[in-house]
């Protein structure tokens, strides 16, 4: 089959629905048919957060996870090549499109929550996660060559909301990366990207277990959260520029199939951001791998949506000649 414009921009647009840090969403794409070039968009890197594009690299992991699923999804044979070329560094893969093969009900059913997809900011219900979907999540990272791992001992918990809270507390005394957060928060009307307020969350009442970042300044609104949260860390085997990229991958395809099971999740990123701590994760719950995020898991109502720059704002539209010169 010939691969038509409609199906890539539909999957251009999935691919922009991925989650970033701040809704930064750092990526652009290069159409040159029969090739799809997915970049790291080095304009969008938080400098203060994420220094090293370690978290940006894994947004753009997470976009390409969405982009193949879609293609993939309308029956388009997809072949995706890596951090291709060690001289272009920031070129994070190439998406090789054409021909026809057969969709799979599991893609289709993933692609269908693409755009169904939020982070919830807001509390959960007081209900624990089924096993079985639990492990339908284990099984999501895995496929993309990543490793769940589920805090679900009172000890491990424990460590991580004890290394969670310090983590928060040391971004909130840090101007420079307070000040980071504000622009990309607190500045949003009228814009295409950050988070407005209305898809932030409230504060946690006082003594409540975890603490999710604080995105608005100005928001005064307490609620309980879960008692009894689900608690998950995505790791890698190693950490580099390939294995931040795949852990982008496992990551949406968790998040997707969360979806799909009718599962809401957010962010609790503080301890993987402030090196210290991300070393002390590791170490204090012997993890196997470096940790590159965790999340908040369970049943939660709708959550808001935050905006997506269009297809045309991120897509540049190339020859095969002028990407290869």
């Amino acid at each position: 089959m010939t691969t038509t414009d409609a199906v890539v921009e539909y999957a251009l647009r999935a691919a922009t629905r991925a989650p970033s840090v701040h809704n930064t969403q750092p990526w652009r794409f290069v159409v040159a048919p029969p090739h799809i070039e997915l970049h790291l968009d080095r304009e969008r890197v938080l400098p203060v957060a994420d220094p090293a594009a370690r978290e940006a690299r894994m947004s753009c992991g997470a976009a390409l996870f969405n982009l193949r699923t879609a293609l993939q999804a309308a029956a388009v044979n997809v072949v995706v090549d890596l951090v291709p070329d060690p001289a272009r560094p920031d070129l994070l893969a190439v998406v090789r499109i054409g021909g026809f093969r057969a969709s799979t009900p599991e893609l289709k059913n993933l692609a269908a929550a693409i755009d169904r997809r939020a982070t919830n900011r807001r509390p959960f219900l007081d209900r624990v996660v089924a096993a079985p979907h639990r492990a339908a999540l284990v099984r999501a990272a895995a496929a993309e060559r990543g490793r769940l791992l589920l805090l679900d001992t009172p000890r491990a918990l424990t460590t991580f909301a004890t290394l969670l809270r310090r983590a928060d507390h040391l971004q909130e005394e840090d101007t420079a990366f307070q000040r980071e957060l504000r622009g990309w928060t607190d500045e949003t009307e009228g814009r295409d990207d950050g988070v407005p307020k209305a898809a932030g969350g409230p504060r946690p009442v006082a003594g409540s277990l975890l603490t999710p970042r604080r995105f608005h300044a100005g928001a005064t609104a307490e609620r309980p959260f879960e008692r009894d949260p689900l608690v998950a860390v995505l790791t890698t085997h190693g950490d580099t520029v390939r294995d931040q990229v795949r852990a982008g991958l496992a990551l949406q395809r968790v998040l997707i199939t969360a979806t799909a099971i009718g599962l809401s999740t957010s962010f609790l990123s503080q301890p993987v951001e402030v090196p210290v701590i991300r070393a002390a994760l590791r170490t204090l719950l012997e993890m196997r791998g470096r940790p590159q995020t965790v999340l908040r898991i369970g049943y939660g109502y709708p959550a808001v949506h935050t905006p997506r720059r269009p297809v045309a704002a991120v897509t540049t539209i190339a020859t095969r000649a002028e990407v290869t010169s």
